[in-house]
């Protein structure tokens, strides 16, 4: 079983920003949020927590480390779609014909960055393999793109899917998989521990 959790909020999250790539450490906001997420993991609970290498996830993972006493890797896998020469911009800027094509077309990809099927395709390596460790539960932090993704995986759908998915902060979404590899849902957007927020 695998609780992908996304981080808590930054600054770029707070003001509406595609974020992407770009490395920003939690605002004070998403640190108690990493800390209410890291509840839901007590000690012995959790095999492994791997991270996206951004700084936002593993400052989360850092939180769930330390309630869980589980371990910390790195895994790039788990890093969020590349926005390339959209990093930064406004949600807002992008509705837009090109921004629109980017909201219909899992293939589009962002001047610079990538599409969702090059996030798909990575991520589903990253369930399958980590999945075929029977009875481990794993904790991923990551980010919506990918988590999304995996939540595609699991489905056995594309990605179009995922464009009608809303996913918070510091929330948890699991999946699993059954003899034979199939993925399966077990839980999505679970944000029970923020609802003080």
């Amino acid at each position: 079983m695998i609780s992908f959790v996304r981080h808590g909020e930054t600054a770029l999250n707070r003001d509406g920003r595609l974020q992407g790539r770009v490395d920003l450490e939690l605002s004070d906001r998403g640190h108690e949020q990493a800390a209410r997420v890291a509840t839901r993991f007590p000690p012995g609970s959790v095999g492994v927590i791997l991270t996206s290498p951004l700084l936002r996830a593993r400052q989360t993972a850092a939180a769930i480390a330390e309630r869980s006493g589980a371990a910390v890797e790195v895994d790039d896998r788990l890093i969020e779609l590349d926005y390339g020469e959209w990093d930064g911009k406004p949600l807002s800027e992008m509705r837009t014909p090109r921004g629109e094509l980017w909201f219909a077309d899992p293939t589009f990809a962002p001047p610079g960055g990538e599409s969702l099927v090059d996030v798909t395709r990575r991520v589903a390596r990253f369930c399958e393999e980590r999945l075929s460790v029977d009875g481990e539960h794993i904790v991923a932090v990551s980010h919506v793109s990918p988590i999304k993704a995996a939540v595609a995986w699991s489905l056995g759908v594309d990605e179009r899917p995922t464009l009608r998915m809303h996913l918070g902060l510091a929330s948890i979404t699991t999946i699993g998989a059954r003899s034979g590899g199939a993925g399966y849902l077990t839980s999505f957007n679970d944000v029970a521990h923020l609802e003080r927020d």
